[in-house]
């Protein structure tokens, strides 16, 4: 831990990790307790994977992984949303569709794209040491952009997730906020593939939010704790894997699996509800 203290005062990149960590972590904080508290973890999933798709055509065509990301995610969000609002009896089976239908697109334009390129490597599987002041702008852009609407239709929102009954009969538009809410999601993905990857995104979006919603009742502490616990985490997981020189991205995930079983055994032990 002394080296890794040692060497943030001294390189750049590690700073720049640090930064990473803390900003992911907002849009973590405050998306990952809709999905848990909405319970559509899986059909995250779905928009998680589908991006493969926008990053493989990206590659292809010789253009910005991150924008084919954000296209491809926003327009996979809306269409698994529309499709799960008007045939949900095949909900399971739709979502697996399209993850299955994003992957096997992007791995078709990546194989027809010539040559190895490292920087998808570091999008599948993450590279967070690789993040730059550029990619830094990016993601607080996207923080940014989360936060807004979340802060003007927060009450919508919170509607919406925990009665979606009482929010039609006063009017609110609730398949309009559903659709929101996921493209909200697939921003936030983009957001957290920088620091552990496509494959792995979808545990740091949601464990934090579940270790969170195991000791707090309102939301919005659950939107504080979420952040704190991610950043906790995905620090942490830097900390750990520079002295070994691990994979970054996988000692966060699974820094965020031990927490969150920690958490589970604490709760049984100390009979916490």
């Amino acid at each position: 831990m002394n080296e890794f203290i040692t060497a943030l005062t001294e390189y750049t990149f590690l700073q720049n990790a640090v930064f990473a960590c803390l900003l992911a972590s907002i849009g973590c904080g405050v998306i990952g307790s809709y999905v848990v508290v909405k319970q559509i973890s899986f059909l995250t999933g779905g928009i998680a994977h589908s991006v493969l798709a926008g990053m493989g055509m990206a590659y292809f065509y010789n253009a910005s992984p991150i924008m084919g990301a954000i296209i491809a995610a926003l327009v996979s969000s809306i269409m698994i949303g529309w499709i799960n609002l008007r045939w949900k009896e095949h909900e399971d089976v739709l979502i697996a569709a399209f993850w299955s239908a994003g992957m096997a697109i992007g791995i078709l334009f990546l194989s027809r794209t010539p040559g190895y390129n490292v920087d998808l490597m570091s999008y599948l599987f993450g590279n967070i040491l690789l993040i730059t002041r550029s990619d830094l702008l990016l993601m607080f852009s996207l923080d940014m952009v989360v936060l807004a609407f979340v802060f003007v239709y927060y009450k919508h929102f919170l509607v919406s997730v925990f009665d979606e009954e009482f929010a039609r009969l006063r009017g609110i538009n609730t398949e309009f906020f559903y659709i929101l809410l996921l493209c909200l999601i697939s921003i936030t993905i983009v957001i957290l593939i920088q620091l552990v990857g496509l494959i792995m995104v979808i545990a740091l979006l949601t464990l934090p939010a579940a270790i969170a919603n195991q000791y707090v009742t309102s939301l919005h502490k659950m939107f504080l704790l979420s952040a704190v616990i991610c950043a906790v985490i995905s620090v942490a997981g830097v900390a750990i894997s520079f002295g070994p020189d691990l994979p970054t991205g996988s000692v966060i995930v699974l820094t965020a699996c031990c927490a969150y079983f920690t958490s589970v055994i604490f709760k049984q032990i100390a009979g916490v509800k």
